[in-house]
């Protein structure tokens, strides 16, 4: 039983209270209660007269007992006041602890070489209050009006998912200008290469203009392989950002400081506007964030600039850069190998692929209702085909003839033929095509 419990229930018994009530007082049992009962007995029976050592208050209770004065006869130190056994190995124990070594090597040495006495918890208690966390230190970054963007990926509130009927969070897009802390703000279920241009092209809409550069984490969508100096770029991200002029700025890996402006917009989206909220569609959720952003959000006196947020945007609408009059088409990339009739597959349909060697790899951008095909290496353009959802072309014909429907497919940027190639068989490309009887193989196989 805890010392705080005996005493109580020594009161008790000094009280002549029942068995029955100490315990109903005490929670213990009732066979620990007649033990202390026999003990307080005892003590009782040992002590016939009372013999009181200080003064007694009115109610007849003992008050505690003063401690003695630090420093005076017959004190003990104890607590933080103690001397620690380490106190004579202090320089030595500094200087272990200046190389960031750990109180169980301390104390190994201590032991070896001093020979210490005490144990490893007075050196881990010593090595404790010798170890400072000093705050690691930020320098503050200042940008001109229309410099820099930061963009980054959140969690969003739970939103009811069509497809499981349960709610689930999405994705929160957040763009930040850096100069005046304007935001965009939107929430997508998936993210994609498409879907990450995609959400830029309408932050750059929102915004009316465009930064110089962009500020990112390492993520796939925007970077395939981190690298301080030279970055490789997402190819659907880098066309988006060269259609609108914008250089990417890839953060260091590990280091979300860079982008500290939109860390904290995220932050302030989830505590202040999303905290405790939940959504039955997506558009509801972003309907309610741009009435957030444009009604609290960006009327709020910034932290750090002591402005509006509203004020400092209209001062750098300006020097943001015009958007360009066409909007980015979004396209999907492909890697394709030119068949030994000079055409690519695509969705069941060939496409002439000229001049492209005969067995080499190409690039096929398959965007709304047009096609490019590019060389992998310059990334030039061999072909330009439009109406690519309607086959212009069915390279697998009987006839000896393979110059497909020239005149429905223009090309542009037509570069010169790299040296010629062994051609070689492409049975596996080369497939009959839909509809086609079984007797209408490949020419590529004819021959």
């Amino acid at each position: 039983m805890k010392p705080h419990l005996q005493s109580t229930v020594f009161t008790l018994l000094d009280r002549n209270a029942s068995q029955r009530e100490i315990h109903r007082l005490t929670g213990g049992d009732r066979k620990t209660i007649r033990r202390y009962r026999a003990l307080w007995a005892g003590a009782e029976a040992n002590s016939p007269g009372e013999v009181t050592t200080g003064p007694v208050s009115e109610d007849g209770r003992f008050p505690p007992p003063r401690p003695p004065a630090f420093g005076g006869p017959g004190a003990t130190v104890t607590g933080s006041q103690a001397r620690s056994a380490c106190e004579p190995h202090r320089a030595w124990i500094e200087e272990q602890v200046r190389l960031k070594r750990n109180a169980q090597a301390i104390y190994q040495d201590l032991v070896d070489r001093f020979g210490f006495p005490s144990s490893y918890q007075s050196v881990k208690r010593f090595v404790r209050t010798l170890r400072h966390a000093d705050p690691e230190q930020f320098d503050r970054l200042e940008f001109l009006p229309g410099e820099e963007a930061q963009v980054d990926y959140g969690e969003g509130a739970p939103t009811v998912d069509p497809k499981s009927g349960r709610y689930r969070r999405p994705r929160l897009f957040v763009m930040t200008l850096r100069y005046s802390r304007r935001s965009f703000r939107r929430v997508v279920w998936q993210s994609s290469q498409q879907v990450w241009a995609q959400l830029h092209e309408e932050a750059f809409r929102y915004f009316g203009g465009v930064p110089s550069y962009v500020v990112l984490d390492n993520l796939k969508e925007g970077v395939l392989k981190p690298d301080l100096y030279e970055p490789q770029l997402n190819p659907i991200y880098s066309a988006m950002l060269a259609h609108y002029a914008v250089v990417a700025d890839p953060a260091r890996v590990a280091d979300p400081n860079r982008k500290g402006s939109v860390e904290n917009a995220i932050q302030h989206t989830q505590g202040t506007a999303l905290a405790g909220r939940r959504f039955e569609t997506l558009e509801a959720q972003n309907e309610f964030l741009r009435h957030w952003e444009e009604n609290w959000a960006s009327r709020r006196i910034h932290g750090s600039t002591r402005r509006q947020v509203e004020a400092m945007f209209q001062e750098e609408k300006p020097h943001l850069r015009p958007l360009p009059v066409a909007a980015f088409r979004i396209f999907t990339e492909v890697v394709r190998t030119v068949c030994d009739d000079t055409t690519v597959r695509v969705d069941s349909s060939y496409y002439a692929a000229r001049p492209a060697p005969i067995g080499s790899q190409v690039v096929v951008r398959i965007y709304a209702s047009t096609i490019e095909i590019r060389d992998r290496t310059p990334m030039r353009c061999y072909a330009f085909i439009p109406g690519w959802r309607i086959p212009v072309l069915s390279s697998c014909r009987p006839t000896s003839d393979r110059s497909i429907r020239r005149g429905k497919q223009p090309c542009c940027c037509r570069a010169p033929a790299a040296s010629a190639r062994r051609p070689r068989r492409c049975a596996s490309r080369c497939l009959t095509p839909k509809g086609a009887s079984d007797n209408a193989r490949c020419g590529a196989l004819s021959g």
